[in-house]
């Protein structure tokens, strides 16, 4: 058992409370880690305000990568030393998701967060926020719960493939399947928006539409890829079919979780056009469509989970790009904080600022 620094939920809609936590030694068939970065990812503010459900108190962060400290009895795919990157949603290879090679569907994904992770100093136990706690100078895991690091990707950056990266590219590659020379529209410009504009440029897409609601966000976007940037407005369907020869963009992806962006982007996709929803909306972002629209335009909407993405093959695939200078991990980041200023990340990502703010551990 050792006392280390970490941001707790204390309850669903409270504020973070950095504070120091007693987190014990591996068990069997864990992993201790001890945290190089973690970024700041609006599943995380999901989690805290409700809109997605997890056991609380709980230690929060799903997306990091640092270097194995110790390990239990049984661990042998890693050893001490090892650069690993936290996989917050690991597959059982058991369910029926996972019997169908959906492995990003896995019924048992989130069965961890259940699981007492470590307590406060008074003894109240906590949870596990997304399997991984990486909001935490260190993290105990089950083993399933750590991926190899990219040889020649430095860690604090590889904290980004753990959730960002991994989204945004099989958004592309995986739902979408986005073709060389087709036109794409990518709505909200954050961590995961970057990262699906940098993959829809390395998938040679021609147009590539970026849009969001501040107009701040156009050097960041066109750095990713962006070929137009459109700051979202009551016309963004009608300007975006403007901007692709009046038919509108062959794939649309979503990357906010609101209604209205997810009925937009429906809107700006092309007759038989596809459209990738990404964004975590709250059951009370209801989107409705009439049945003769269905009928007329021919698109297709479809869901996306983890990117539809499977972490272990997944990686090293996206390690060649990163290497060869494709993928720019470094320029989803706006801001580089400590634990201290999770709260304010959380505060920037309401008021719609930024790309990924990455919580960076000496």
């Amino acid at each position: 058992m050792s006392t280390i620094r970490a941001a707790v939920l204390p309850a669903v809609g409270s504020p973070l409370e950095i504070t120091d936590i007693e987190l014990p030694e591996p068990g069997p068939g864990q992993v201790r880690v001890r945290l190089a970065a973690a970024g700041v990812c609006h599943s995380d503010l999901s989690l805290s305000n409700g809109t997605m459900r997890v056991p609380v108190p709980a230690v929060l962060g799903h997306e990091g990568a640092g270097t194995v400290v110790s390990v239990g009895e049984g661990v042998t795919g890693v050893a001490p030393g090892d650069g690993v990157v936290l996989n917050w949603a690991p597959s059982c290879g058991r369910c029926h998701s996972c019997s169908l090679g959906e492995v990003w569907l896995c019924a048992d994904a989130l069965t961890g967060v259940g699981n007492v992770h470590a307590h406060t100093a008074d003894g109240t136990a906590l949870h596990p926020g997304l399997n991984v706690a990486a909001f935490a100078e260190e993290t105990v895991v089950a083993a399933n719960c750590v991926l190899p690091a990219p040889d020649g990707v430095p860690l604090a950056d590889a904290a980004l493939l753990g959730c960002a990266v991994l989204t945004g590219w099989g958004a592309v590659h995986h739902s979408a399947r986005v073709r060389a020379g087709e036109s794409v529209a990518v709505f909200g410009v954050g961590g995961v928006g970057l990262a699906t504009l940098q993959a829809a440029r390395i998938a040679g897409a021609s147009t590539i539409v970026a849009v969001d609601v501040s107009p701040e966000k156009e050097a960041l976007a066109r750095a990713a890829g962006a070929t137009e940037y459109v700051v979202a407005s009551e016309t963004t369907a009608k300007e975006i079919r403007r901007l692709t020869g009046g038919h509108g963009v062959d794939v649309a992806v979503e990357c906010v979780g609101r209604a209205v962006a997810i009925r937009t982007a429906w809107e700006s996709t092309r007759r038989g056009g596809r459209t990738t929803v990404v964004g975590i909306g709250g059951k009370d972002q209801q989107v409705t469509f009439n049945a003769l629209e269905l009928f007329h335009w021919g698109r297709t909407l479809a869901g996306c989970v983890y990117g539809d993405s499977n972490p272990a093959q997944d990686l090293p695939v996206l390690a060649e790009h990163i290497r060869a200078g494709r993928f720019d991990l470094g320029a989803l980041v706006t801001e580089r904080i400590t634990l201290d200023g999770i709260p304010g990340a959380f505060d920037n990502m309401l008021a719609g600022k930024g790309g990924r703010a990455l919580v960076v551990f000496p």
